[in-house]
């Protein structure tokens, strides 16, 4: 059975780990390098990425979390997570993980203030997907080997490239659970 980690350096990790465990998949927090070698896919959360950025640097994990996704790791980013794996970043120089090839605009919907809700599709997953935005951050550009899975108000805010998945808005805050269950079935397998 798939073991699926969850980075719990920073942000709403406890809710991913609390759906994946619903689901009925073994789930480990990973704050550790060498927790890495016991998962078969990683979910990376929402939360603050510059703040998650500089904890990847910290506690040694950034060079051989970038090691194991670019050798197949399945990985999924929310939010934050969406951020530490894009390869541009707009208005801003420094990126962290630099693996997708998008690019990120962060906060792009305002303040907290700005979060909304909606229901929208994602290719793949559903016709009516929960979306709460939080600060969110969307894709303003994705490169050719990008799978836009879902737009809200023209702005990408889901793909997929390879092994990494990435949304802009956080189903863990929600009962819908589809968005765990395609990464674990048709990522992780």
């Amino acid at each position: 059975m798939a073991r699926i980690g969850v980075l719990a350096l920073q942000g709403a990790f406890r809710e991913h780990v609390d759906i994946v465990r619903g689901l009925g998949y073994e789930c480990s927090e990973i704050r550790k390098a060498e927790e890495l070698d016991e998962i078969h896919g990683l979910i990376i959360p929402g939360g603050e990425s510059t703040a998650m950025g500089k904890l990847l640097v910290d506690f040694g994990i950034k060079d051989i979390l970038a090691e194991k996704i670019k050798g197949g790791l399945p990985v999924w980013g929310t939010c934050a997570g969406m951020i530490l794996l894009a390869k541009d970043i707009a208005d801003q120089e420094n990126t962290h993980l630099s693996l997708m090839d998008i690019k990120v605009r962060r906060n792009a919907y305002g303040r907290q203030l700005g979060s909304f809700f909606c229901e929208a599709p994602v290719t793949g997953v559903a016709s009516d997907v929960k979306m709460p935005f939080i600060r969110a951050p969307y894709i303003e550009k994705a490169g050719e080997g990008v799978d836009i899975l879902s737009v809200v108000d023209d702005n990408i805010v889901a793909a997929r490239e390879d092994n990494l998945l990435v949304t802009s808005f956080h189903p863990e805050l929600t009962d819908d659970t589809r968005l765990h269950r395609y990464f674990i079935e048709n990522m992780v397998g």
